[in-house]
């Protein structure tokens, strides 16, 4: 018998208190970058959405973003009203959504994280996201998602 990785029950937990009508998805080998996750899945590579916390000035920024895309940092700054966004250490992302990089879910922290979606993700009818484990995702649609994170929506690039 194999046993969950405890983040990915926790992100389960959290989805089903929030409603989520997507299914999770373990994969065999782990899917950090969203090629790889495209891949798996075969989708394209913008329906993936990336969940990038960046350093807000020691606060944390969680961009949802398409995979398609890169965060234009200072773009994205201005956007959501801070001064600076720089990329997160690993220690940051762990502290602030107990997660690692490559399967930080949009949803499941330790605390709320304030969190904003890129507009592109409404191209796509199905949109799949890390479900807190670098092998776990779980498929969603962009008014789902936007209704589970409370995120508004941003034009990252």
């Amino acid at each position: 018998m194999t046993t969950e990785h405890p983040m990915i029950t926790r992100f389960r937990t959290e989805h089903a208190r929030l409603g989520g009508a997507g299914r999770i998805v373990i994969l065999p080998d782990s899917v950090h970058t969203a090629a790889l996750a495209a891949e798996a899945l075969g989708c394209e590579v913008g329906a993936i959405a990336n969940s990038l916390l960046f350093d807000a000035g020691g606060s944390p920024a969680l961009i949802l973003t398409s995979g398609a895309h890169r965060v234009d940092t200072a773009k994205t700054a201005a956007a959501i009203g801070v001064e600076k966004l720089t990329r997160a250490t690993p220690e940051f992302v762990r502290t602030h959504t107990g997660q690692v990089i490559g399967g930080v879910s949009p949803i499941a922290h330790p605390m709320p994280v304030p969190t904003w979606l890129d507009s592109w993700l409404q191209r796509y009818d199905v949109v799949w996201a890390a479900a807190g484990h670098p092998a776990a995702v779980f498929s969603t649609t962009y008014a789902e998602l936007a209704t589970m994170t409370g995120a508004p929506t941003i034009e990252v690039d």
